[in-house]
């Protein structure tokens, strides 16, 4: 078990900063915390490892579906990478690298599940479900939206006698082969894990509600000459990795400002289809009925002849019930079966609000998100002073690497704290708030995902509302928190005016004047 942290123990001195959370998140705010010469803090990790999501999802064939020299941190690049598509267990090795090399083992403390946090008036109160109490005069949640699976409720489910798990609490402890499978869901995790099993397996029988858009995976091994470059050139490794970015920045288009822009995107993936499913019966019901990127857009060059396997059979719809030895679908058919594996994604939407947060004038955060979850910049919350949510509502991306929005937040964490040193607390307007996500949702409602003619994950459940993804590039996201507007914020309770000061002046992908240039003809939000 990776070493407990000697600082910050409860009953000492107030911290600066607890983080709530030791993935990508958490890991991103306390490096540059630590860079930044702010070494007053502490990251609480419920689990007894680091690594987020990519510590808990070990199912067969796991891996990223964003190029690996893309996926990390600008500040920490790794020239090591094995594969362009880096598996789970090369993705953990590298945070876990990163912990090291950051000096931020001792800084983690391990078995800390926070139950509450709490808004004195003055700092911030925090609890464990261990009964351990930090006072902090900031927190950081970053506990992530893909970390509690979402596991439907179907009758019967309880007397089935095999094994039952979800994709991201895979057991490792059953074997497979030679069981007939139930698979229920066809998403990320599906199209990773069917391939990986279908062959050692008896029978695998897939359950699908609605196909999902595929496109052909063109993972590749690096060559020994491209690594030594990586090792032993760093402006190589800033040339590949700004290349990848600006091949998937353009992507943005077609989700978010041209939905006709995915026609070639469309065949693209119809082409695949047709190359690898001879069967047109098949072919047809594993066509999608909606506009493509309206749901997540997927890649896989196995999924296709996965299914296409004598011993892989696709029903469409989902589950009625499920018995003892078998699992009925909605289609009515019976089919035998020994391991029920749910694939059925994560509840994106309650993750922060599991734990009770608690703002001024005892104001909670699930009460101020019934409607659905609202920040402003997806960073910080009106009436929770000194809050920072990573990877907060409409901040996650349907097109590019997710770390470079996460290391945009943390560098405008990062200049908040730093401005705040010798002040009380910083707190969003509720106006700028409102203001921010109606722009935000005008914005919304002529994307991809809004016209699309699809309900996916990215919606909330009560208001139908987008609350998941940001509706723009990821440069304009980097662009808008680039500068803290201290305008933007109560000091203290009280309305400022102050200049902006920088959250980092050059963007963290790649050296380029292209940054600094206004996007043209770019509406600015009010």
């Amino acid at each position: 078990m990776p070493r407990q942290a000697e600082r910050g123990r409860p009953g000492s001195a107030e911290l600066d900063v607890l983080i709530i959370g030791a993935g990508f998140s958490g890991l991103g705010v306390a490096a540059l915390l630590d860079r930044a010469g702010l070494r007053s803090f502490l990251v609480l990790e419920a689990a007894d490892d680091l690594g987020g999501t990519w510590r808990d999802n070990t199912y067969p064939g796991c891996c990223c579906d964003i190029p690996s020299p893309l996926y990390s941190f600008s500040f920490d690049q790794r020239a090591g990478w094995t594969r362009l598509f880096a598996g789970q267990a090369e993705i953990l090795d590298y945070l876990r690298g990163v912990a090291r090399r950051r000096g931020l083992l001792d800084r983690i403390r391990y078995g800390a599940k926070v139950v509450e946090a709490r808004w004195s008036g003055r700092h911030w109160e925090v609890t464990t479900a261990a009964g351990e109490r930090y006072t902090a005069r900031f927190v950081v949640s970053a506990v992530g939206p893909l970390h509690h699976p979402a596991i439907p409720d179907l009758p019967g489910a309880a007397q089935f006698r095999g094994a039952v798990f979800h994709s991201a609490t895979w057991d490792h402890g059953v074997d497979l082969t030679g069981k007939r499978i139930a698979v229920l869901g066809t998403g990320a995790s599906a199209i990773q894990f069917v391939p990986a099993i279908a062959g050692r397996a008896a029978a695998v029988t897939v359950y699908q509600r609605t196909p999902p858009w595929i496109l052909p995976k063109a993972d590749r091994a690096f060559t020994e000459r491209q690594r030594w470059l990586a090792r032993r050139l760093p402006p190589y490794r800033w040339y590949v990795r700004a290349r990848l970015f600006w091949t998937h920045e353009k992507r943005a288009r077609g989700f978010v400002g041209d939905p006709a822009a995915m026609a070639t995107t469309a065949r693209y993936a119809r082409r695949l289809l047709e190359r690898q499913v001879a069967d047109p019966e098949l072919r047809a019901r594993l066509t999608p009925d909606y506009a493509i990127g309206c749901k997540r857009l997927l890649i896989s060059s196995d999924w296709y002849p996965a299914l296409t396997r004598p011993d892989v059979e696709v029903r469409d719809g989902g589950v009625k019930e499920v018995r003892p030895g078998s699992v009925v679908g909605t289609d009515g058919v019976e089919a035998p079966a020994d391991v029920l594996i749910y694939a059925t994604g994560f509840d994106a939407h309650h993750t922060v609000t599991r734990m009770s947060i608690v703002g001024r004038d005892g104001l909670s955060l699930a009460e101020a998100w019934r409607d659905g979850d609202q920040a402003y910049l997806g960073t910080t919350v009106a009436g929770f002073p000194n809050l920072f949510v990573m990877v907060g509502p409409n901040t996650a991306l349907g097109h590019n690497s997710q770390i470079f929005m996460i290391e945009a937040q943390a560098r405008y964490v990062v200049a908040c704290v730093r401005r705040m040193r010798r002040r009380g607390s910083l707190e969003v307007r509720a106006e700028v708030q409102r203001a921010f996500n109606e722009w935000l949702q005008g914005r919304m409602a002529h994307t991809v995902w809004q016209t699309g003619g699809c309900r996916s994950w990215y919606q909330d459940p009560s208001s139908g509302r987008i609350t998941v993804l940001w509706p723009d590039t990821a440069v304009a996201f980097w662009r808008r928190l680039r500068r803290v507007r201290m305008s933007d914020y109560l000091l203290d309770g009280a309305r400022v005016s102050a200049r902006p000061i920088p959250a980092r002046r050059r963007p963290p992908s790649a050296a380029s004047s292209r940054w600094s240039r206004p996007a043209p003809g770019r509406r600015r939000w009010p």
